[in-house]
């Protein structure tokens, strides 16, 4: 048997850990592609695989080739990496996939990235080059590039390969994340949370070639691709919430008042109430958008995934009960005053037939605004909930 790098008499500098679930015809050669750099670069170090129940024989292979085998139960991408971490005994861990697709005899360059100071250096396919038929062609030209380019503008990154799975990262800088994402999303997860947390985040190139399976791959195109989509729409409630209903109000909020003191004319075309009742909807829209942006971020930074913002809690020992309520009454009853002067309106008729394109041009704010006053006034209350002591049976 090939034992591994590491002895008990010395520390333990780098870890190599490969997530394995019936890897039996790649497995091997990956792990003694990894001892191999171990030993020719004089690296202090382990082999982990990180086995989620192979049924192919992998574990005595990784084991026969001079990896430790780390079993993990619970099932998915992300929660044998997670296993493997917890096991880990290297300052810094290398992690890539046990199919064949990266070389880890050539982990030079993220080994030094680390030793300078990075916590996190993710691999680049794009600048390092990716074989023919070594990624799917829609995952190529467009998975990856769109969802890195969202990753890049959510969160104020400038990470070229998002979902690159050849990375390596400081120990107690990642176990610091408390990364908890048991599928593929556990890539974003990784990310995301580095960033929000300020780590410090390098990018090298790397080589990506076609892996040595016979059998399909674990990876789901579309619900994987979702699953990282709706993770990082999760954790940036100001692109999923926030700036879009910002958008939306101040356009409705403008044609409102556009319309409600005349006929809006852009190029010939005569906007009126019709717009005006869809302006309406627009600002309460924007407002409920606002409103659960603020409340999803309080709720991320209660409960540990989102971290804490000065900013934000600026912003939230504004936003006190009393305030809120405050702005939704004034709005409610200026909804009020709008009502009453519409109804002078009828009035002023002797209570007989209404032209529509009179009245309804103060009827479509009035009930904007007292609905606008309502969803504040319920909001300011949810928000109180939300800020109530956690018992301590929960803590």
């Amino acid at each position: 048997m090939v034992m591994s790098p590491i002895s008990m008499a010395e520390p333990c500098e780098l870890t190599i850990i490969m997530p394995c679930l019936n890897e039996a015809e790649t497995v091997s050669t990956c792990v003694r592609k990894a001892v191999d750099f171990l030993q020719r670069n004089a690296v202090s170090g382990e082999v982990i695989v990180a086995d989620n129940g192979s049924t192919d024989g992998s574990q005595q292979l990784a084991e026969s080739a001079g990896a430790r085998v780390v079993p993990v139960a619970e099932k998915g991408y992300g929660a044998a990496l997670i296993g493997g971490i917890a096991a880990a005994k290297g300052a810094y861990i290398v992690m890539g996939d046990a199919d064949d697709s990266y070389d880890f005899s050539a982990l030079e360059g993220i080994l030094d990235e680390l030793r300078q100071g990075a916590d996190l250096v993710m691999g680049n396919r794009f600048k390092g080059g990716i074989e023919p038929s070594a990624m799917p062609f829609l995952h190529r030209y467009l998975g990856n590039p769109v969802l890195s380019f969202l990753g890049r503008l959510f969160f104020r990154n400038s990470i070229g390969d998002f979902h690159c799975g050849l990375r390596g990262f400081r120990t107690d800088a990642i176990r610091s994340l408390n990364l908890v994402s048991p599928g593929m999303e556990f890539a974003s997860e990784m990310v995301v949370k580095s960033v929000l947390h300020k780590q410090r985040i390098r990018e090298v190139p790397v080589h990506l070639y076609p892996d040595g399976r016979s059998r399909p791959p674990h990876l789901r195109t579309w619900r994987d691709g979702w699953r990282h989509l709706k993770f990082l729409l999760l954790y940036s409630p100001r692109w999923l919430f926030l700036i879009p209903g910002l958008v939306l109000f101040i356009l409705g909020a403008l044609t409102t008042v556009a319309i409600t003191l005349h006929t809006l004319v852009i190029g010939g075309l005569g906007l009126d109430i019709h717009t005006l009742s869809y302006a309406g909807a627009a600002v309460i829209l924007g407002i409920q958008m606002v409103t659960f942006s603020i409340f999803t971020k309080f709720t991320g930074v209660r409960n540990g995934w989102l971290p804490e913002n000065d900013l934000v809690q600026r912003v939230m020992s504004m936003l006190t009960l009393e305030r809120c309520l405050v702005v939704a009454v004034v709005l409610f009853l200026s909804g009020i005053a709008l009502s009453l002067y519409a109804v002078g309106f009828w009035a002023s008729t002797g209570f007989g037939d209404l032209n529509p394109a009179t009245t309804m041009r103060w009827v479509i704010p009035a009930v904007t605004l007292m609905a606008s006053g309502g969803e504040i006034g319920l909001a300011a209350f949810f928000l109180e909930a939300l800020r109530q002591p956690i018992s301590r049976q929960e803590r």
